[in-house]
């Protein structure tokens, strides 16, 4: 028995040093959020100057509220748009075939896709701001709703359509009645997980915001280039509680999605 444990000690110790490398900076920033020397100072009194400086900062706000818009209306487009993928499907399988064209989001990566967008952007001369940055965050949410919602409804039983359809239900009905609620708890997940990925992006922000919109992600950026603000180890403490209260109820639905 003893030497059981010891043979498996290394990679104990491997899983430790390993969630220690990941999670000790996070600790370390939410520490020093609230002393008073400027970071990298070391520790002096507690403080929540940093925090009042937040609710002061008019150009914050404007981009905290610019990443509200644009990671809500991903995630209205994008889960609209996994719908109506659903919708499609209960009507023609062949709408099948072009699934694949959404799962290369998560295969290509990010700055390959914002260099693509941009170009594109520049051919058809739009002009780069709120509406582009939408559009881009959309895209790149498609590549998380598709596979969560086409993986859901392909668990729901097909006889309960097909039941539906023969008791006299239309097609708008079934879906809205019977595909749709089962459906529900995917949805949930599928759109927090887009409302994260939006809201913490800098890649596509970077690339399709111009000079007409800042999200907080190229607000903060802007912050470490000239130093190390202690109102951004602030932020930065703000951030992480909201993401993960995202994370969590995304986790929630996600396995109440499986469950049901």
């Amino acid at each position: 028995m003893r030497s059981s444990w010891i043979s498996r000690l290394p990679s104990f110790l491997l899983v430790v040093f390993t969630y220690l490398f990941l999670y000790v900076p996070l600790f370390v920033l939410v520490v020093f959020s609230f002393n008073k020397d400027p970071f990298p100072a070391p520790w002096s009194s507690f403080t929540l100057d940093w925090y009042r400086e937040l609710w002061v900062s008019t150009e914050l706000w404007d981009a905290f509220k610019t990443s509200c818009i644009i990671a809500l209306s991903a995630t209205f487009l994008s889960v609209l748009m996994g719908v109506m993928l659903v919708f499609f499907l209960m009507k023609s399988v062949r709408v099948q075939r072009i699934l694949g064209i959404f799962y290369a989001n998560l295969v290509v990566p990010e700055v390959v896709l914002a260099v693509g967008l941009l170009s594109m952007f520049s051919f058809l001369h739009v002009e780069l701001g709120m509406r582009t940055l939408i559009i881009a965050h959309t895209v790149l949410g498609l590549g998380y709703v598709i596979p969560v919602v086409y993986q859901k409804y392909m668990t729901i039983d097909p006889h309960l359509i097909d039941v539906s359809m023969d008791l006299g239900a239309t097609l708008g009905q079934t879906f809205m009645r019977i595909v749709m609620p089962l459906l529900r708890p995917a949805l949930y997940a599928a759109g927090l997980l887009v409302f994260i990925i939006s809201f913490d992006d800098f890649i596509l922000s970077y690339f399709c915001a111009g000079s007409s919109a800042q999200t907080l992600s190229m607000y903060i950026y802007s912050m470490l280039r000239i130093g190390i603000s202690p109102v951004v180890n602030a932020l930065s403490t703000l951030l992480l509680i909201i993401s993960s209260i995202c994370v969590m109820l995304f986790c929630y639905y996600n396995v109440r999605s499986k469950l049901l």
